[in-house]
């Protein structure tokens, strides 16, 4: 079992930068490939980014390549996404999961485990 609990959300500008963490409890957090996800209202969730176990693949949603950055401490037990360039369309609900395949996996149906979710809002 994986216990994932996001933070660092909140509001920000245009223009800005955020970064969100997943702390992940168990002490099996190394096996585990980690994925963003985020859900904008009245909108499917989707897939954002994702880092394998070993941090040796990483992907992204083409919306976000080049602004935003995945990646983990496996020491922590935490997985990260950094995120710069905001804009308004960014604005969602973003979600951590967990799973213990390798490779690109961005559907929901693909991952074991997730977190409670926290607000990212960019105004203008």
């Amino acid at each position: 079992q994986v216990q994932l609990v996001e933070s660092g959300g909140g509001l920000v500008q245009a223009g800005g930068s955020l970064r969100l963490s997943c702390a992940a409890s168990g002490r099996t957090f190394s096996s585990y490939s980690m994925g963003w996800f985020r859900q904008a209202p009245g909108k499917e969730r989707e897939f954002v980014a994702r880092i394998t176990w070993a941090g040796g693949n990483i992907y992204y949603a083409d919306s976000v390549k080049g602004r935003f950055t995945i990646s983990r401490d496996n020491a922590k037990n935490t997985v990260y996404l950094q995120m710069n360039s905001l804009k308004p369309e960014d604005t969602a609900v973003y979600y951590c999961a967990a799973d213990n395949r390798l490779g690109l996996r961005v559907g929901e149906s693909e991952y074991d485990y997730w977190g409670q979710g926290t607000q990212v809002t960019v105004s203008l």
